[in-house]
């Protein structure tokens, strides 16, 4: 958990952001019953609800009812640091460029 000064709901979500970043949380992995939810961060179950539609409001799960909730598979990038999102923008940049640059080469040899 982080910040005290946070809502509890909110601590619950920042939580759960930051087991995605960490990696104990990827894509498609099912998230603890609100029930679960409730007993591990000692809170009452509308609690752990207000996290979940904080974190489906954010685009990080995504839930079925009667099944539960699920991380998406864009979780990662939805809440990685902005440094880590301007390197895997860089590195696609760079990608795409020598592709290109490949694709020049072969023109050129041709």
């Amino acid at each position: 958990m982080t910040d005290e000064s946070m809502q509890p709901y909110q601590r619950i979500a920042q939580d759960v952001r930051d087991q995605i970043r960490l990696g104990r949380l990827k894509g498609n992995d099912k998230l603890p019953s609100t029930r679960e939810l409730a007993d591990r961060y000692e809170v009452a179950p509308g609690t752990v609800q207000r996290a979940l539609a904080e974190l489906r409001a954010g685009g990080i799960i995504y839930s079925h009812q009667g099944r539960g909730s699920f991380i998406r598979e864009s979780a990662i990038d939805t809440v990685a640091d902005p440094t880590t999102q301007a390197i895997k923008r860089l590195e696609q940049q760079v990608a795409d460029l020598s592709a290109r640059l490949d694709r020049l080469e072969e023109r050129h040899d041709g």
